[in-house]
């Protein structure tokens, strides 16, 4: 690595706290489906990946998650992973898998060594947990082979703004509802943020792999047509509301409260590979990258039985597995607060099944390949 290189793929150490981690007990693993079809559309990825993969040097190979949550879909991954890696070597394999402090990592331990044993079966594999945010380097420099994110990367490193008044979610309303706004120099706050991010997690990532490792980058968007954040955050938002009118919930505390999120086009997740000003193109070679929707199962699973009482129920929970944490820290702190919230939610399980056709949710996602230059 050249010493501009080196340099670049420094950053400023911080503290990112835009979330306490996903609802745990097994409640997210129960609920998160969606991002499971997601990652499957990305398989081909991982196949390249593990099939290009530099495997003549010596000692243990390394594979990363980042945001791992309680691990069911993390091991799915890496399953997926090892099934083409185990058969081109005889080297020794390490999965990592790493979220934040606050993740349930008890569950995460329970889904890595079900009876006692390994979950992967096999003897040349061995498993660790790292605790820490992805926008930090949180493994030695060159140790990773290959790093993944999924689903992950779309939880801001910060909250770029103290209030986002009108509205709960950086992108805005759908454009079917309209009912909030986020105005033009707010929501490009977010944008930056979002880019800068990729470019962060980038340059650390680009520090722990070893050269020409491979780095795979998925996460919810959105394109031309559509959003993830519709639907889910419009319904959101009409719940929260309820109980500002009833007084419940501040003004002040809507105001402040809103999700840390943003849903990127595939060129805002690929720009800061390739744009040299985010200096780290020197770094990473692009490979591939994709745009793509995947079919919701509670969506499917409606169209075919009209159970609009499970249809509700699977498409809260979905959400609130990943929203509840910052809904909870954004009101304050009270004997009734945990209570609030269940109300919230409760909420929005009603008003959908009181109109479901006003809050359409489709899943777009993007993704990319990159491979670490030598």
């Amino acid at each position: 690595m050249t010493e501009t290189a080196r340099q670049s793929s420094k950053v400023t150490q911080t503290t990112h706290a835009t979330t306490t981690g996903m609802v745990g007990g097994g409640f997210y693993d129960e609920n998160s489906a969606p991002q499971w079809r997601a990652i499957e559309a990305v398989f081909p990825l991982i196949g390249n990946a593990m099939a290009t993969l530099e495997v003549e040097n010596e000692g243990t190979i390394r594979l990363a998650d980042f945001g791992c949550s309680e691990g069911h879909n993390s091991i799915a991954v890496m399953t997926e992973a090892l099934n083409t890696l185990l058969p081109r070597t005889s080297r020794s394999i390490q999965t990592i898998h790493s979220d934040l402090p606050t993740n349930d990592f008890s569950k995460l331990f329970l889904n890595l060594r079900p009876v006692g044993r390994s979950v992967y079966g096999r003897e040349r594999v061995f498993s660790c947990v790292v605790a820490g945010s992805m926008y930090d380097q949180l493994v030695p420099d060159r140790s990773l082979h290959l790093a993944m994110t999924f689903n992950a990367i779309g939880f801001l490193s910060r909250r770029p703004l103290r209030q986002l008044p009108d509205y709960i979610f950086p992108n805005g309303p759908s454009a079917a509802r309209s009912n909030g706004k986020v105005s033009e120099t707010d929501r490009q706050a977010f944008a930056d943020l979002a880019k800068q991010d990729v470019a962060d997690f980038l340059k650390v990532r680009a520090r722990e792999l070893a050269p020409g490792g491979k780095l795979i980058v998925q996460v919810f968007g959105r394109d031309s047509d559509a959003s993830t954040s519709d639907g889910i955050y419009d319904l959101l938002n009409d719940a929260v509301l309820a109980f500002v009118e009833s007084g419940e919930i501040s003004r002040e505390a809507y105001a402040s409260y809103y999700q840390p999120v943003y849903m990127r086009s595939l060129e805002e997740l690929t720009v800061p590979a390739t744009d040299p000003s985010y200096a780290v193109s020197d770094l990473f070679k692009l490979d591939q990258s994709m745009s793509y929707e995947v079919p919701v199962p509670f969506n499917e699973a409606f169209q075919q039985d009209s159970d609009l009482t499970q249809y509700a129920a699977h498409y809260v929970n979905f959400f609130r597995a990943f929203t509840e944490a910052v809904l909870k820290n954004a009101l304050p702190d009270s004997p009734e607060r945990d209570q609030l919230v269940d109300r919230v939610y409760a909420k929005a399980l009603e008003l959908l099944k009181a109109n479901p056709e006003a809050y359409p949710f489709r899943y777009m996602a993007v993704a990319m390949l990159l491979t670490r230059k030598v």
